[in-house]
């Protein structure tokens, strides 16, 4: 008996053994004890535009890390409960890996990151980029990691335009006795308050039912918004005001940047500016299809003339020293336009 238990013994020494080996070996098993997982939590869904470029970031980081880490985009708010402000401070303790939410949210923390939504700031969406990735943005970025975050790359967005269902908008007197939901902002609020329309902030689950009963006459906001949320039934005229302009920023908490390798953070960081660049284009392709949409739906689409831009330009402008402390102060105001109007 006592032989027998001695030559199993030995058996599972040597099998032991042999497994101990092949571990070392640097098979899947070692692969998978190397790889890293980046939880990407977003407010919208994952068919949206910002959505989409989650899953390109995701798709761009595995292939620049040969699938050393994982990105898992989390849509729909669901991993902050849909309070972006409180992902904000989440991100910064470092209970969220990663986000990527607007310079509007982020502006309660920084009130620099509201000039990139100042009106009639930008004449296109290249000149946003350039700005985006110039020294304004730049500083922008820089100046997340004040608060526990790594700015990996600023992300732009379309220009919002009005909705309405009373008449197309083609000057500044067409917006008069208007009520325009506005998101709760100083830049919103003074802008269309200056153009004559009554801007009426409205929380945005509220706004389908406040166009269906009349309780606001129009929204501002990106193509996608009404293109996405039905307001073709609710809305009668698209006009292509351009007025404002917000981004996105995408960033890591520091304590899961700090935990990563060099190769891990510079596989995210190209990837963070490869994403950048696709989102340009991919809105821009998006917003195109999604006007024609608009269109078919029996929403009466309008272009703005060159004077009804100049026009609604020279009010917003004039409200640019009101400003100065919505955007951070006085020399960051400057900086900004100094450096939009250089282009």
């Amino acid at each position: 008996m006592t032989r027998r238990l001695g030559a199993f013994a030995a058996v599972a020494a040597a099998s032991a053994a042999a497994l101990a080996l092949a571990g070392c070996s640097g098979g899947a098993s070692a692969a998978s004890a190397s790889s890293v997982e980046v939880k990407l939590s977003i407010p919208d869904p994952i068919g949206s535009s910002v959505g989409v470029a989650a899953q390109h970031f995701a798709d761009a980081v595995k292939s620049k890390s040969n699938g050393s880490v994982k990105v898992t985009v989390i849509p729909n708010g669901t991993s902050f409960g849909g309070d972006q402000n409180a992902a904000v401070s989440r991100v910064q303790s470092g209970s969220l890996d990663a986000v990527i939410l607007s310079t509007s949210v982020y502006a309660a923390a920084d009130k620099k990151m509201n000039a990139v939504s100042l009106p009639y700031l930008f004449s296109s969406v290249d000149q946003e980029v350039k700005y985006l990735n110039g020294a304004p943005g730049k500083e922008l970025l820089s100046d997340l990691a004040q608060n526990g975050t790594k700015g990996l790359a600023m992300l732009s967005r379309t220009p919002r335009e009005v909705t309405n269902s009373v008449r197309p908008i083609q000057t500044p007197d067409d917006l008069k006795g208007l009520k325009i939901r506005v998101p709760g902002n100083p830049l919103w609020t003074k802008f269309f308050g200056a153009v004559g329309a009554s801007p009426t902030p409205m929380a945005f689950s509220e706004v389908y039912t406040g166009l269906q009963t009349g309780a606001i006459s129009g929204q501002e906001n990106p193509v996608e918004v009404p293109a996405t949320n039905k307001f073709a039934e609710v809305q009668k005229y698209l006009s292509m005001t351009n007025h404002m302009m917000d981004a996105f920023v995408l960033a890591l908490s520091d304590k899961k940047w700090s935990s990563l390798d060099s190769k891990a953070q510079q596989a995210l960081q190209s990837a963070a500016e490869d994403t950048a660049t696709f989102k340009t284009k991919n809105d821009a392709d998006l917003a195109d299809q999604q006007v024609k949409q608009l269109q078919s739906q029996g929403v009466k689409v309008n272009d703005v003339s060159a004077d009804g831009l100049a026009a609604f330009k020279k009010v917003a402008r004039s409200l640019y020293p009101d400003f100065a402390d919505t955007v951070g102060g006085a020399d960051f105001l400057k900086k900004t336009v100094d450096f939009v109007d250089g282009q």
